[in-house]
């Protein structure tokens, strides 16, 4: 299975039809009137398709097991064609298309399986996904033209005693969101050389901070932001801790911080590793919304 605990939860909604084509128009008059001899057909399709939906996991050894929140199943004639629409929801970490896709092809089989006794041309076709929203896809904001100023403040990595890995992880995350990389600098964990980037560098989009954010006498920038930032951003922080804190107990020690400092949005996130790539991971890339809410304002 992919490895999807990376993943946030998000609301993911997929619609999937299939069409079942019947040779004779005395079967779909038996449909209407309820005539047919093994039963109801739709109320049993529907019944079979729910449980198709909810059993896609244990027949399809890749797809995850997943919390169904809502299916919804519809019904309409068009001539000799039965149109099957079925719509899933779920508030997860993957999508629900193959979920969807898999229970219109089940109403479709059990349709089959119910009128076979009275048509023998019936055919099934178009088992298509007609839609699906909601995970990465809904929320991908682009960097496109953006730039980012990525400092890791260590005092053993400036001395040349540790190698950075979490500037770096940074560095691969903003580039795969097409985020152009400006500068990168390793200074010591002091306050007055990271206030000094931040009033410095107000041109770049996006300043962000590796380092300093723990409880160490060490760690300051969360201070050495405090006077800088003009409005802070409560939600990302949130955000970064909430996810962080599903993989490991210690994220709530972390004092992550995000705000806006003029046009830039300012980030100081946690220096070890994983740290680091979690807390990307987690505001990613939906973070760069912010800017088209300042440049929003900024139009009106």
């Amino acid at each position: 299975m992919v490895d999807i605990t990376h993943k946030s939860n998000t609301l993911r909604i997929a619609t999937a039809q299939a069409i079942v084509t019947v040779s004779r128009q005395e079967t779909i008059d038996a449909i209407i009137n309820k005539t047919v001899p093994k039963g109801d057909v739709f109320a049993s399709s529907k019944a079979t398709g729910l449980l198709g939906v909810k059993k896609t996991a244990d027949l399809l050894p890749d797809c995850h097991p997943m919390p169904i929140e809502y299916c919804g199943i519809d019904f309409a004639i068009s001539g000799l064609e039965i149109i099957v629409k079925i719509e899933v929801k779920t508030i997860y970490k993957t999508g629900v298309e193959v979920e969807a896709m898999h229970g219109a092809s089940i109403v479709a089989l059990n349709i089959y399986d119910m009128l076979k006794p009275i048509d023998k041309g019936i055919e099934i076709n178009n088992i298509k996904l007609l839609s699906k929203r909601g995970g990465k896809s809904s929320f991908k904001d682009i960097g496109d033209s953006l730039t980012a100023f990525v400092v890791v403040c260590s005092d053993s990595i400036s001395a040349g005693k540790k190698e950075d890995k979490a500037g770096k992880a940074i560095i691969a995350k903003l580039e795969s969101c097409g985020v152009k990389i400006e500068n990168y600098q390793i200074i010591p964990d002091e306050k007055e050389e990271i206030k000094s980037i931040v009033e410095q560098n107000t041109e770049a989009d996006l300043i962000i901070f590796t380092g300093g954010t723990g409880l160490s006498k060490r760690d300051n920038t969360p201070e050495a932001l405090e006077g800088l930032i003009e409005r802070k951003i409560p939600g990302v922080e949130e955000a970064i801790r909430n996810y962080g804190q599903n993989r490991t107990p210690y994220s709530m020690l972390s004092r992550s911080v995000a705000g806006i400092v003029g046009k830039t949005l300012v980030l100081a996130l946690p220096g070890s590793t994983n740290g680091a790539k979690e807390s990307m991971d987690a505001i990613f890339p939906a973070v760069l919304h912010v800017f088209k809410v300042l440049k929003g304002h900024q139009h009106n």
